[in-house]
């Protein structure tokens, strides 16, 4: 790798093997970090090594609870306080990013107050993998690098040489499932569904045939499992022969393993964006850290890293 002693990255505690993997894949060292919390649960960072000059690193997930976010933000700010030359946040889950609009009366667009809250700590970049929503990347006023996952399943699917239907669970995730088509050659499926209420999903509609196919159901995300769950069993009640899944951000809350586990799914792959809470058999890590480390070494040396979020815009 062609880096300069300049360049230091930091963890946090949302998923430090994460961190260690990207710094193994650039051969680097972890920098020196303490990161304390006082017994009433206030959270205290301290750089252990001088940063002054440096294109600084910070690595954290944000996804709950809320002390990851609360995390992030106080090592930005230790960072920019400690004279870094550079600050970026690589935020490989950027969590909220669900509460991207006003749809209601009276609540919160929290995806931009997060957005805002990292500026204002200090970060003048920011690197993360396949938002909720892609528009986020307007709510910053600094430059920001959106990767996708998309690479790491279509060469897993393509050394299996399997014939697949790519589904995507909606109509907002059709651009990504249509990436997925193109790169697998594959056909498109959308399913239509309607949410009566949050975290509630009926599936109305398959749109397309996937009658005695394999598909491959990608999405950005898994929470409680119940709309996946649900896509599942339509697909198999319309005569997919094996479904699985392709999620980037496994947040697995609530009954979402039981769910998985009793379903029809014959196998959810997901990367290491989050840590897995327990493990299935249903359930396969690939790891997304080498797009990241790679996203962090062409950003330090100044390179283009247009490659690592192309996605097909047809």
């Amino acid at each position: 790798m062609n880096f300069s002693k300049d360049l230091r990255i930091f963890s946090g505690n949302s998923n430090p093997e994460f961190s260690y993997r990207v710094c193994k894949y650039l051969n680097i060292t972890s920098g020196e970090i303490e990161l304390k919390r006082f017994s009433d649960g206030e959270i205290w960072v301290k750089y252990k090594e001088n940063i002054r000059g440096r294109d600084v690193y910070v690595i954290q997930s944000t996804m709950p609870p809320a002390e990851n976010l609360m995390e992030m933000l106080i090592m930005i700010d230790a960072a920019k306080r400690s004279s870094a030359k550079r600050v970026t946040a690589v935020i490989p889950y950027f969590g909220y990013a669900r509460q991207d609009r006003k749809d209601q009366p009276r609540v919160s667009v929290t995806a931009k107050m997060v957005a805002n809250l990292i500026t204002v700590a200090g970060a003048d970049r920011v690197i993360t993998m396949d938002l909720h929503a892609a528009q986020i990347q307007g709510f910053f006023d600094i430059p920001f690098d959106h990767l996708y996952a998309s690479p790491v399943y279509t060469s897993h699917f393509t050394e299996r040489n399997e014939d697949l239907v790519i589904v995507s669970p909606d109509i907002g995730g059709v651009k990504i499932a249509r990436s997925y088509a193109k790169r697998l050659n594959a056909k498109l499926v959308v399913i239509d569904k309607r949410r009566p209420e949050p975290n509630k999903t009926e599936v109305m509609n398959v749109i397309g045939d996937v009658d005695g196919c394999n598909v491959l159901l990608v999405d950005d995300l898994i929470d409680t499992a119940g709309t996946f769950v649900s896509a599942v069993a339509a697909l198999k009640k319309r005569g997919a022969k094996k479904v699985y899944g392709a999620i980037t951000h496994a947040l697995l809350s609530g009954s979402a393993f039981e769910r998985l586990n009793s379903s029809d799914l014959d196998k959810l792959y997901v990367t290491d964006t989050i840590p897995l809470a327990k493990y299935s058999d249903k359930i396969e890590v690939k790891t997304a850290t080498h797009l990241f480390a790679e996203a962090i070494i062409r950003s330090h040396n100044d390179e283009s890293i247009s490659s690592l979020f192309d996605v097909d815009k047809s």
